[in-house]
């Protein structure tokens, strides 16, 4: 079976978790610190996904089904 991701790809991932542990990696827009290693994680796939590395597709949110209440009577 062919490996998920290329070896660039994961060379991205690599160099955003150095970022992290050094306290340099900062996110998109608002230039916060990122925290988070899944973050971090998120942030080299894109990075490598922009550059057209093979990476998979990002998956689809799951959305929380609303259950219905019965209404009130009287």
């Amino acid at each position: 079976m062919a490996p998920k991701y290329s070896r660039k790809a994961s060379a991205k991932v690599d160099r955003a978790m150095k970022q992290l542990k050094a306290g340099t990696l900062k996110s998109g827009r608002s230039g916060r610190k990122v925290k988070s290693r899944k973050q971090a994680i998120a942030i080299g796939l894109s990075e490598a996904r922009a550059a057209g590395q093979k990476v998979p597709k990002k998956t689809a949110k799951k959305r929380k089904t609303v259950k219905k209440r019965g209404r009130k009577s009287g």
